[in-house]
């Protein structure tokens, strides 16, 4: 079991990072404050737009942090730190044998050649590709293509390893095989490194492998909530400790702001509607059926631990999320201690036939999606009852990026076309009503 101390490896105070600069530019980070010490395994999870893998390559100095400073401690000796870096794309050199991409960093660091050689085949013998030496990455799976981005990572021995999804890209035993040959070759002290900082969208796979867990907020990126996980490796998830971990992170990522009593019309406790500025989840009505039918049927019956849902779906957070947001923006689900529970709405959605699920929609869409509302208002004060759906695209640019606007009057469309709010010609790019009134 690793023992934690104290020295941290590095430190990180007050970091922010815009792109597209400071003045004008869109906030990733913002204010992050954190540390990795010596001998510990520090996760890092979050939605996407969090910014975790934003902060991953600022250590790794790849991007340059528009504020704050970051800071590597040196050792006991007083020898400087040093960063590797294991990539979720395996991002090998395809015309290199696996010996040859092992060397890579070597060989920029100058090291002579008999010695390049020496510590290749050790970090290939320790990550289990011995007798692959002269193989290309063709000719390996993926999960043999991403041992040898670990061993290419471990053979310039650095201080800190930072892990970007690295099992992400990979199947679900291939992953899990992976997963705990590396925590059995730290466990044992055999890396060579004094402190692991991974980014996972997988929740569970943060309570196997950290020693503590940072929880990112997004839009911009904030540390949101720390945990610490007090539990022997190696790690059972069926253990109750293990999965009321997994419920206590899933519960803090899926916390909605409560909104202020001063804001009129809403009551305390409640959700205010979804303003134009924000961007909408792009997640299709199928997608937000099947999760309500999920949720009402055997054995939820109503209510489902979103752990177990994901699970159960084969969901990682980045998908799970945008769809749970999508049912809470329309009221259709409550999320409560970590458990997606459906409204009155949502259980009424699950038992009607599909006219009366499209008015139950169209009635969540008015209610709550300020700008599907406003399509319509639009809409039925022009005399001709059509508007260019360029109009709505530039209101929204005035608040998001192009790319954020594009999706979410995508996604506003699909809605209130099936709400039969609206229609839209995709020839023409325009918006009208069917029948006027």
């Amino acid at each position: 079991m690793t023992i934690a101390r104290s020295k941290p490896v590095v430190t990180i105070e007050r970091l922010s990072h815009s792109y597209g600069g400071v003045e004008g530019g869109t906030p990733i980070l913002d204010d992050v404050e954190l540390a990795v010490n010596e001998g510990e395994v520090v996760g890092l999870l979050g939605r996407s737009g969090s910014g975790k893998s934003t902060l991953l390559r600022s250590i790794a100095g790849l991007v340059s942090p528009t504020a704050g400073e970051l800071t590597f401690v040196p050792d006991d000796a007083g020898d400087p730190r040093s960063v590797a870096m294991v990539f979720q794309s395996f991002a090998l050199m395809p015309w290199l044998t696996v010996q040859q991409n092992v060397e890579l960093g070597l060989e920029a660091q100058r090291v002579p050649a008999d010695e390049r050689r020496r510590r290749a085949l050790a970090a290939i013998d320790l990550i289990g590709l011995d007798g692959f030496e002269n193989a290309f990455p063709k000719e390996l799976s993926g999960g043999m293509r991403q041992r040898v981005g670990l061993a290419r990572a471990l053979v310039v021995e650095p201080s800190l390893l930072l892990m970007d999804e690295p099992f992400s890209a990979l199947d679900v035993l291939t992953a899990e095989t992976l997963r705990t040959d590396l925590l059995e070759l730290w466990g044992e002290e055999k890396l060579g490194i004094a402190s692991i900082l991974i980014v996972t969208h997988n929740i569970e796979e943060a309570v196997l492998m950290c020693d503590r867990i940072l929880v990112l907020s997004s839009n911009p990126g904030r540390i949101a909530a720390e945990f610490r996980v007090d539990l022997p490796q190696p790690r059972d998830r069926l253990d109750p400790a293990f999965r009321d971990l997994v419920e206590q992170i899933y519960a803090t990522m899926t916390q909605r702001p409560v909104p202020s009593p001063t804001v009129a019309g809403v009551a305390p406790g409640t959700s205010a509607e979804h303003g134009i500025e924000r961007p909408l989840p792009d997640v299709s009505v199928n997608t937000l059926a099947g999760l309500i039918e999920e949720v009402e049927a055997a054995p939820f019956l109503g209510r489902a631990p979103l752990s177990t849902l994901a699970d159960t779906l084969q969901l990682e957070i980045d998908d799970l999320f945008p769809i749970v947001e999508s049912l809470q923006l329309l009221h259709f689900i409550d999320v409560v201690d970590g458990d997606a529970v459906l409204t009155r709405r949502g259980h009424a959605f699950a038992q009607e036939g599909v006219d009366q699920r499209k008015t139950n929609f169209r009635r969540a869409l008015e209610t709550q999606v300020r700008l599907a509302r406003h399509i319509r208002t639009v809409l039925d004060e022009r005399p001709t009852h059509q508007a260019p759906a360029r109009r709505f695209r530039d209101e929204l640019e005035d608040h998001m990026s192009p790319d954020f606007a594009g999706i979410t009057l995508k996604v506003v469309t699909e809605w209130g076309r099936y709400a039969e709010l609206f229609a839209y010609d995709d020839d023409e790019d325009r918006f009208s009503l069917d029948d006027p009134a």
